[in-house]
This record gives C-alpha cells, sequence and structure tokens, in this order.
C-alpha cells in the first residue's frame, strides 16, 4: 500500500524516508564479491573516513557502508543483517514517543562524528529500525530511477495499516516510498528490505546469483497480485528484493 503525495512524492533519502544502509556481515569479502557479481555494486576501503569505512557505490552515488561483525562492538552471536536508518527530525524526541507507543529501545541516542545524531529501536511490530538525524549531506542523494541504486523499502507484517500509522504518527515518517504488505500466520520475524530494479533478465540473474555461491528465490506462487520482486540472497543470508526495471520505475543506469 502507498500513501502518495500531492505531486511527485519524495524518494529515498528525503526527510521522512529510509535514507541509509548498513551490512552487517561476517565476512565482508565475501559480501562484496557476492553483491559486486549480481548487482555491480563497486565496494571500497574510503580513505577520506577516520573509521576508514567501505563504502558500497552504484556509479558515482554512495549508497551504503559495511560493518565486520568480528569487530569488538557486535555482542557474540550477532547475525548477519542490513540496517536500515531511517531520516527523522529529532532522534531523542522521536525515541522517546517511539518507546512510549511500545517499541523497544536497542542503542540510545548518540552522536557519530560530524554526521548526526542516531539511535536504534524495535518497533512495535518486532522489526528493527534505526533512526537517523543527519547533518549535512548524508545519506541518500542518488535520483530517482538509477539502476541497482535504492529504488523503495518493503515490510512484511502482521497488521500493517497499524504499522504504518506508527511510523507516521510517532516518527514523523511519510513512508512513501515504502510498501507494507500484510504477512498472514504465526509469529513472524519481520525486517525491512530493500528493492533494487534491475535492467536485465531475472533468471540471468539468478543464474549468476547460483554461480556466487548464493540464490534468487522464485516468484511466491499465487501471490494477488502477482509479485513482480524476487528475494536476492548471499550465501549467509544478507538479502535485498530486486524487480525488473520499467519505464516508471527506472531511469538510467549510471556509468559502472
Amino acid at each position: 500500500m502507498r500513501n502518495p503525495a500531492a505531486g511527485t512524492p519524495p524518494h529515498l533519502g528525503a526527510d521522512g524516508e529510509f535514507c541509509w544502509m548498513d551490512i552487517k556481515t561476517r565476512d565482508v569479502a565475501d559480501t562484496a564479491r557476492f553483491f559486486s557479481a549480481t548487482l555491480g555494486w563497486r565496494f571500497a576501503v574510503d580513505d577520506d573516513d577516520w573509521r576508514r569505512a567501505t563504502t558500497i557505490t552504484v556509479g558515482t552515488h554512495r549508497i551504503g557502508t559495511v560493518s565486520d561483525l568480528a569487530a569488538p562492538i557486535y555482542p557474540p552471536g550477532t547475525p548477519p543483517h542490513v540496517a536500515y536508518y531511517l531520516a527523522v527530525d529529532d532522534v531523542d524526541h522521536r525515541t522517546s514517543a517511539a518507546t512510549t507507543a511500545g517499541a523497544q529501545l536497542v542503542v540510545a541516542p548518540f552522536d557519530i562524528a560530524d554526521q548526526g545524531r542516531i539511535a536504534t529501536l524495535i518497533d512495535p511490530s518486532g522489526t528493527p529500525v534505526s533512526l537517523w538525524h543527519r547533518k549535512g549531506s548524508h545519506g541518500w542523494r542518488h535520483p530517482a530511477g538509477v539502476i541497482t541504486a535504492p529504488h523503495r523499502m518493503i515490510l512484511g507484517c502482521p497488521r500493517p495499516d497499524e504499522t504504518r500509522r506508527f511510523y507516521q504518527e510517532t516518527l514523523g515518517a511519510a513512508l512513501h516510498s515504502a510498501d507494507l504488505i500484510r504477512v498472514r500466520g504465526g509469529a513472524v520475524a519481520t525486517q525491512w528490505q530493500l528493492v533494487v530494479a534491475v535492467d536485465e533478465d531475472l533468471d540471468a540473474l539468478g543464474e549468476r546469483a547460483a554461480r556466487s555461491g548464493g540464490n534468487l528465490a522464485p516468484p511466491v506462487p499465487g501471490s494477488q497480485p502477482p509479485s513482480t520482486r524476487r528475494l536476492l540472497s548471499s550465501a549467509e543470508g544478507i538479502a535485498v528484493q530486486v524487480t525488473a526495471a520499467t519505464a516508471t520505475t527506472a531511469g538510467h543506469r549510471d556509468q559502472m
């Protein structure tokens, strides 16, 4: 379900939308190899960053970072995953409001050098999310429609309407660039996932994923309407959703 705004709605990276990702992996080299081979993402150490973080780029656009779960800041047994950051107006205020509304505090608000202020929560649906009040021009800044760059976000959860209201009313996030879908059944481990558009045959992408040690899941059978997205997963389970680019979902491929 989408909540379109009047005119052209904001895309990912805008205030009130998701604005960054950090891949947390136990094998930085293999993660880089897999997503370079499948999506053409480029991984390199940022020598201008005091942390010497590994950054991910599509063309000239930075789209994320990579963290090594072997670092001592991560508790033993932390599973590989992708942390997604939501651009908010006031981390402390939104964190307080969220916990009052039933969210669980995971990491209390803290300053991150010259990049702003961050906190991490588990929202009332059980989904992890990080809040980021940015300084300067940090975060996703690519134009809409760049092939294999962040395109939309998606969340499957038991009560999508209720979850969307939490994000809109409690976190101040419009989520124009996010789809929330109902997942039925018992206990569901929910997580936000990134959607990227690719300009190639998805079966060919699946073959390349298999050769690289990962997997491209088949379409969900019987879904209504039929699903146009498929889950691309690395060997350790780091995953993004991919969809075939169309005239409305993608504009151009940046120079790789």
